[in-house]
């Protein structure tokens, strides 16, 4: 996942935004838009604050505010078509009070599904000094794509699909959209949605980067009670003795947008996740 830029600038435009040997920029940056719009023969909209945005696609789903959580994809460059930070086909998530104004304001012109361009001068950028790699006073252009909840479950189910058949699994997927493999059968009962089990597992996500982990001797779960989803309806699938793996899209994990296990080990929104299972016990 890409947070170098996003998650970081607004520290930076707090810090920053005060200060009073900033070069303004936006006389240059106004003409080096209009230029690049003119070259690239795009129907851009100015708006009050200096930002320019193009709508390719309007999407059907809820219009954003500047205050909402989004997942997006996104490649940023400058007008000269360098490429200075990409999520390629990685999903990130934030709120849009988090990054910089550019993004802020240029949402708010985006519907969930939405797929676009933002024009960023630099005022509403990372200002006229240089900033993690990015040249000061530069103009910022950004390629977005703003996922909805039915999109992230379609690039899920993609991206399982495509993770089954270069494991070589052999797996079911049910109507809720959970995928599950079987690798041992196990010979004792089977749990219900209302068990209480123990149950040795790891989890990680589909690049191979493990996030949680129990002892080998398993770890006790409540079925009845409030964990993923993916969980509680997967787990019964599984016999006392059972060995397999769970493939939980987001929607029947942590969702659209990231989640805190703890301080320094975070769920990136849409992610999804795969858990290798032993159900050891039924105890309740």
């Amino acid at each position: 996942m890409k947070y170098s830029l996003l998650a970081l600038c607004f520290a930076f435009l707090v810090s920053c935004s005060s200060s009073d040997d900033e070069k303004d920029y936006r006389v240059e940056n106004e003409e080096e838009i209009a230029a690049y719009v003119l070259e690239n023969n795009l129907l851009a909209e100015k708006t009050a604050s200096g930002l320019y945005y193009v709508i390719e696609e309007q999407g059907t789903g809820a219009q954003l505010t500047s205050s909402s959580n989004v997942t997006v994809t996104y490649k940023g460059s400058y007008t000269n078509g360098t490429v200075f930070d990409d999520s390629k086909d990685n999903l990130v998530s934030f709120n849009l009070q988090g990054v910089i104004q550019g993004w802020t304001e240029g949402l708010t012109y985006f519907k969930e599904g939405g797929k676009g361009m933002l024009l960023i001068p630099a005022h509403l950028g990372y200002g006229s000094k240089d900033y993690n790699g990015i040249p000061g006073g530069s103009v910022l252009i950004f390629e977005i794509t703003v996922f909805s909840d039915e999109m992230i479950a379609e690039k899920n189910d993609t991206d399982i699909v495509a993770y089954i058949e270069a494991e070589g699994l052999t797996a079911t997927k049910t109507e809720s959209g959970l995928y599950y493999t079987m690798d041992v059968e196990g010979e004792g009962d089977q749990p219900t949605e209302a068990s209480k089990v123990t149950v040795a597992y790891t989890g990680f996500f589909i690049n191979g980067t493990k996030f949680s982990e129990s002892v080998a001797s398993g770890a006790p779960f409540n079925l009845s009670e409030d964990i993923i989803y993916g969980l509680k309806e997967g787990i019964p699938y599984f016999k006392v003795g059972g060995e397999g793996k769970l493939l939980i899209p987001a929607h029947l994990g942590f969702g659209s947008y990231n989640h805190n296990i703890s301080q320094s080990n975070v769920i990136p929104g849409g992610s999804v996740l795969i858990f290798d299972i032993n159900l050891i016990s039924i105890d309740e």
